[in-house]
C-alpha cells in the first residue's frame, strides 16, 4: 500500500479510504468484519464512516457505526492501526432533539452527534470529524467554537468538511484563521471522470488551501464498473443503469471499456488510478460490498497511467476545461 499526508498534516494515510456504506443495509457484519481485517492486512489504515450509515432500507442510522464498534471491540491493536473517519450533519431520528431534530451544524447538534458516535464506535476518539454538508443558518463563530472544544477535549483530532462548494471552503478556513485554529484538513467530495466539475473551483481552492481531497463515488454509483454495459454481470442495478444511459453515456463507456481492455486493467481500477493520478487527490472512498470486490481493488494503487492514456481519458471524458476562469474566460 501506498501512503500520503493528508491536506497539510503532519498524519499519513494509506491511497485507498475504505467506505463502509455497505455495510449493515448491504454487507453483512461477518462479512464486514473480513473486509476491514483485510484491509488492515493489506495496509489500508484510512477508514470512512458517518453517524447516518446504515439508515437505507431495513435500517437504521446508526448501523454500520456500530458494526465497526463491534470490530474494534475485537481488540488485537484494530482500533490503534485505523485513521477513523466519521461525520455530523444528518438527522439521527433522535426524537430527544425536539425541533432540533433536523439537520444540521449547531454546537447543540455537533457535540451531542459526538457522544453518539464515539459510543456507537466503542472509541474515545475520532481522528477525522467531518462536516457531512455545509451549515447554511450557523456562523462559523458557533460551528469553529463547537469544534474547537472536541479537539481540546481529545475526542476529534482533525476537522474535516464535505460536499462543500469552494467558497464554503475558503470562508471556513478565514473564520478558523481568525481564532488561531487549524480548521479544515480535507473536503471529500463527489469526484470521477464522468463528474469532472470540481476541477473548476473545488480542485483548486482544496490545493490552495493545502487541504486534501478524498472523492466519494469514484466509480460513478456503479457506472464506471464495466458492469453497466454488461448486466448479465452487474445484475439488476447494472441493468436498470444501462437502460437510463443517454446516447452519449453509452458512447463514452464503450469507448472506455476499449480503452481499459487495451491497457490489461479493469475498468474499475483504471478510474481509480485516473484520481490517484491527480496531485490535489488523497484517497479516493472504495465502498465494496463484498471481501473480492475489496480485493480487486487494491491493484488500482500500483497502477501508473501514462501521459498519453491521461490524454485519452480526457478526449473519452472531456473535463471542464481546466480552472475557473481560465476554463470559461480569456
Amino acid at each position: 500500500m501506498k501512503f500520503a499526508y493528508l491536506g497539510r498534516t503532519g498524519i499519513k494515510v494509506s491511497r485507498l479510504c475504505l467506505g463502509t456504506m455497505n455495510f449493515g443495509p448491504r454487507t453483512d457484519e461477518k462479512e464486514a468484519f473480513a473486509i476491514m481485517d483485510r484491509a488492515l492486512e493489506a495496509g489500508v489504515n484510512f477508514f470512512d464512516t458517518a453517524n447516518v450509515y446504515g439508515g437505507g432500507d431495513n435500517g437504521h442510522r446508526g448501523w454500520t457505526e456500530e458494526i465497526m464498534g463491534r470490530w474494534f471491540a475485537q481488540g488485537g491493536g484494530r482500533r490503534e492501526k485505523v485513521v477513523l473517519a466519521t461525520k455530523v450533519y444528518g438527522d439521527m431520528n433522535d426524537e430527544n432533539d425536539g425541533p432540533n431534530k433536523p439537520s444540521g451544524l449547531s454546537a447543540y447538534k455537533i457535540r451531542r452527534h459526538i457522544e453518539g458516535s464515539l459510543r456507537r464506535l466503542q472509541t474515545d476518539r475520532i481522528e477525522l470529524y467531518q462536516m457531512h454538508h455545509i451549515e447554511r443558518h450557523a456562523p462559523w463563530e458557533e460551528i469553529w467554537g463547537a469544534f474547537e472544544g472536541l479537539v481540546d477535549q481529545g475526542k476529534a483530532y482533525y476537522i474535516g468538511s464535505s460536499n462543500f462548494g469552494a467558497r464554503h471552503l475558503a470562508y471556513a478556513q478565514a473564520a478558523a484563521e481568525k481564532r488561531n485554529f487549524l480548521g479544515l484538513v480535507s473536503e471529500q467530495h463527489k469526484y470521477h471522470l464522468m463528474c469532472r466539475l470540481p476541477e473548476l473551483e473545488v480542485l483548486p481552492a482544496a490545493q490552495e488551501l493545502g487541504l486534501g481531497v478524498i472523492p466519494w463515488s469514484p466509480l460513478g454509483g456503479g457506472l464506471l464498473s464495466g458492469n453497466v454495459l454488461n448486466p448479465a454481470g452487474g445484475g439488476a442495478r447494472s441493468g436498470q443503469a444501462a437502460a437510463n444511459l443517454t446516447e452519449t453515456q453509452r458512447a463514452q463507456l464503450e469507448a472506455y471499456g476499449k480503452l481499459c481492455a487495451e491497457l490489461g486493467e479493469s475498468e474499475s481500477n483504471v478510474a481509480l488510478a485516473w484520481l490517484l493520478a491527480n496531485p490535489a487527490v488523497t484517497a479516493p472512498i472504495i465502498g465494496p460490498r463484498t471481501l473480492a470486490q475489496f480485493e480487486d481493488t487494491l491493484r488500482a494503487v500500483e497502477i501508473e497511467l501514462s501521459d498519453e492514456v491521461l490524454a485519452k481519458l480526457d478526449e473519452i471524458f472531456p473535463g471542464p476545461g481546466g480552472q475557473a476562469p481560465e476554463a470559461y474566460a480569456w
